[in-house]
């Protein structure tokens, strides 16, 4: 567009030549010498000023041109992708160019029979040389990938298998999978987007260089035109190609995305289908569960049925899951067929645990609320069973006779595993309804008491305590007669007499409650005390010393004499 406006301007100024000189020549039919050599002296100075003014046009035309040119070059200088690699490419071409013309050199001079001095030189400095460029060629090698300039860029993400969604689980990996597929066209297109930048910059630069091409008569600019109108061409072949590229790169990114959101509409029916039947398993449970609790009043059967649902219920949930997700069931059968004798090896105490559960609570030897005592390594613990799950039973530990004398610590939950109703003792004192044991008391009395009287007072104060206990107990033992096969079932208090080295020792036994046992224990023994000191003739014997002391007489001090001096 300035070339055209530069030749234009031109035409104008010699248009206007030819007007100035044609008003003379209609007035002046005939010219003087003086007056022709005038006339062609102002059209001489017309012309050179209207060359001095196309020069000075032409300048900063040129000017022009050249700062447009330089801010073009430093947009394309900045950090772009596409034209990094055509240099590398550009660069990648001369190198093997040159590597090859240096191999025919060496060829030609290694085939040479007889070599001078100065041949042998060279060869070595030509083996150096290649030796350089082979390396730079080894290094701008890993960078191309294929003949083309731009196979790399042009070359979408490979996008990996579409994942096969088996669980709810998967359903994330398949969103992730679809966001990243998009992030992977979106970067794409980017790449799209700075070509077209590129492409729309080397353009210019082709127009600029040529009419700086045009402008120079001496053939300026010809070489960068020629050079810039190839990298152009292959700028717009890539360009083509990416465009191409990027739509079969989307339809193909539309179909894996109907195809995954189909799957995940899929898993999302059958979960909803399983927790349509879940949430129906749980709404029946608790049926059951309201059920039981108006129906059965006794809290240790509503405790064991309210256990059986909550196990039957998980049982049933696991199943569904199971063949729900499992595909091949029978596979899942033999892996765990082989691997069956390590997991009985690794999970011996988990498995012991359950058989020993199933014992628990099939046998009914053991029940919730129970008082027990179980001793474990060297400890003996007793409290109120808690809870009886599938591994482990709680234990609530009470202040008893066993932390009074034992222990010194009450009021810890104990965790018993289940399989030590196998190895260890455990004790109940609450089994099967009865729920009283019998406790001792010992006081020891003197040899010389009336020890007669001393065991009728401790008897008598005995059954007084314990006679609410010992009614119950006989009604207990009755019913357990057609269950078990009792021999002694006397329930009275019992006092028991023993010769003991400090005196005789009076013990005395009774019924009171598993759970309270400390409580009636003090009241019997502040009684019992107090009878006995009520006595004259029973004395409460107790270990003993008698200490004799002999003491020397101290010799008497005889003061000094008063007449004498102390010094």
């Amino acid at each position: 567009m300035q070339l055209t406006s530069l030749r234009l301007l031109l035409t104008a100024l010699l248009l206007q030549v030819t007007i100035w000189a044609a008003p003379a020549t209609k007035a002046e039919n005939n010219p003087t010498e003086d007056d022709k050599v005038a006339q062609e002296l102002l059209i001489k100075a017309s012309i050179a000023e209207n060359e001095r003014l196309i020069r000075a046009k032409r300048a900063q035309t040129i000017d022009q041109f050249r700062a447009e040119l330089e801010e073009i070059n430093l947009l394309l200088a900045k950090d772009n992708v596409w034209e990094k690699s055509y240099n590398s490419h550009v660069a990648y071409a001369q190198v093997r160019g040159d590597l090859v013309l240096l191999q025919a050199k060496i060829k030609k001079l290694e085939k040479k029979r007889k070599k001078s001095d100065e041949d042998i030189e060279l060869l070595e400095d030509l083996k150096s040389k290649e030796k350089i460029l082979s390396e730079q060629f080894t290094l701008l090698d890993d960078t191309q990938q294929g003949t083309s300039v731009f196979t790399a860029l042009l070359q979408p993400e490979e996008i990996e298998e579409i994942p096969v969604l088996t669980n709810p689980i998967d359903i994330f990996t398949a969103v992730s999978f679809v966001k990243h597929l998009e992030e992977i066209y979106a970067d794409y297109l980017k790449r799209g987007v700075e070509l077209k930048e590129v492409t729309s910059l080397l353009k210019k630069k082709k127009e600029l260089l040529g009419n700086l091409k045009a402008i120079h008569e001496n053939g300026g600019y010809k070489s960068e035109y020629d050079e810039t109108s190839h990298r152009l061409d292959k700028f717009r072949n890539a360009y083509e190609i990416l465009e191409i590229t990027a739509n079969i790169y989307d339809k193909r990114i539309d179909e894996i995305e109907v195809k995954v959101n189909k799957r995940v509409q899929i898993q999302v029916y059958k979960l909803s289908k399983i927790g349509l039947i879940i949430l129906f398993l749980f709404g029946l449970a608790f049926f059951m569960k309201t059920m039981s609790k108006k129906y059965i009043t006794d809290n240790d059967r509503f405790y064991m049925a309210n256990k059986i649902i909550n196990f039957g219920n998980f049982i049933l949930i696991v199943i569904i899951l199971l063949f729900s997700y499992i595909e091949n069931v029978s596979y899942l059968v033999t892996v765990l067929g082989f691997a069956s004798a390590g997991i009985a090896i690794a999970m011996k105490d988990w498995f012991m645990s359950m058989l020993g559960w199933l014992v628990i609570v099939l046998g009914g030897s053991i029940h919730v609320g129970d008082r027990i005592r179980v001793d474990m390594d060297g400890m003996k613990y007793v409290g109120d069973v808690m809870d009886i799950s599938l591994l482990r039973m709680t234990i609530l530990e009470d202040i008893t006779l066993t932390t009074y004398q034992e222990n010194r610590r009450a009021g810890r939950i104990i965790f018993v595993p289940n399989n030590y109703v196998f190895t260890r003792m455990i004790a109940s004192y609450s089994h099967d309804s009865l729920k009283t044991v019998w406790d001792g008391i010992d006081i020891t009395i003197s040899f010389d008491s009336n020890h007669k009287k001393a065991m009728h007072l401790a008897r008598e104060i005995a059954r007084k305590y314990s006679k609410g206990y010992t009614d119950i107990t006989r009604k207990q033992l009755n019913k357990l007669r057609h269950k078990y096969s009792l021999k002694n079932t006397n329930v009275e208090p019992r006092v028991f007499s023993f010769i003991e080295p400090n005196g005789l020792n009076v013990s005395v036994w009774y019924l009171t409650n598993a759970y309270a046992t400390l409580t009636l224990r003090s009241t019997i023994s502040t009684d019992i005390i107090d009878a006995f000191n009520a006595e004259d003739d029973i004395t409460i014997a107790y270990p003993t010393q008698q200490l004799n002391l002999t003491m020397n007489k101290k010799k008497e001090l005889t003061p000094p004499d008063e007449t004498e001096v102390v010094s």
